[in-house]
């Protein structure tokens, strides 16, 4: 696949590491020109430095690796608005939490992912990878966490099927379980779920012992 990395930051050089080593096409812009070539030329692998609005023309998937805060002005330098992104799968792994406390910032009821969803009009936005800490990805799967990667499953929702096929086989390639819990009207429980997390682990609590380990169901043909 031809991917597009909005953001320079530790999930955008993980994510994009990995999608470079299992063979897909990775392009990256950021807001400095300087910062993105000195990623790509980290990475190796044919990963380019483009501008950030080549970063997303021609894409079967573009991340949107950049802080919550950051994400309008972004959008805005590329285009989003006038349709550039128009039927492509782009992934929002954004947490707009109070730093140390875990709060949602959106309005209530609102979501990050929805924003998004109306300030690039016609992209297909998929909310995953927003769990886990970057260096889940980084390297190797599962190799920065400490965590088996054949037991890290990516709850993920969108409203377009081609789209979370496209991201799922893009979890699959860092060694992620795609799991899709449903459409955009049900993403703010995901990110309730990053503020739960996250206020746990910053008042001292692991996150993991929250929550309680129940099996799984079959699945019914």
């Amino acid at each position: 696949m031809r991917i597009g990395i909005l953001g320079t930051g530790t999930l955008a050089a993980a994510l994009g590491e990995g999608w470079s080593r299992a063979g897909h096409e990775v392009s990256i812009g950021g807001r400095s020109q300087v910062k993105a070539e000195k990623l790509a030329e980290r990475l190796g692998h044919g990963v380019l430095a483009v501008a950030p609005r080549e970063a997303v023309v021609g894409r079967d998937a573009v991340l949107l690796a950049v802080s919550w805060d950051g994400v309008e002005d972004m959008l805005g330098l590329v285009g989003a608005s006038d349709g550039l992104l128009e039927g492509t799968p782009l992934i929002d792994p954004t947490n707009a939490v109070a730093h140390g406390v875990g709060v949602l910032l959106t309005e209530h009821g609102e979501s990050m992912a929805r924003r998004i969803a109306g300030l690039a009009p016609g992209a297909h936005v998929v909310k995953a990878f927003h769990l886990f800490p970057a260096d889940q990805w980084a390297s190797s799967p599962g190799a920065g966490a400490g965590v088996d990667p054949a037991n890290v499953t990516v709850a993920m929702c969108g409203d377009n099927s081609a789209a979370l096929h496209v991201v799922g086989e893009l979890v699959r390639d860092v060694g992620g379980i795609p799991a899709i819990l449903g459409a955009l009207d049900r993403v703010r429980q995901l990110e309730e779920v990053a503020g739960f997390v996250i206020g746990l682990a910053f008042a001292g609590f692991d996150p993991n012992s929250a929550v309680p380990r129940v099996p799984s169901s079959p699945v019914l043909d």
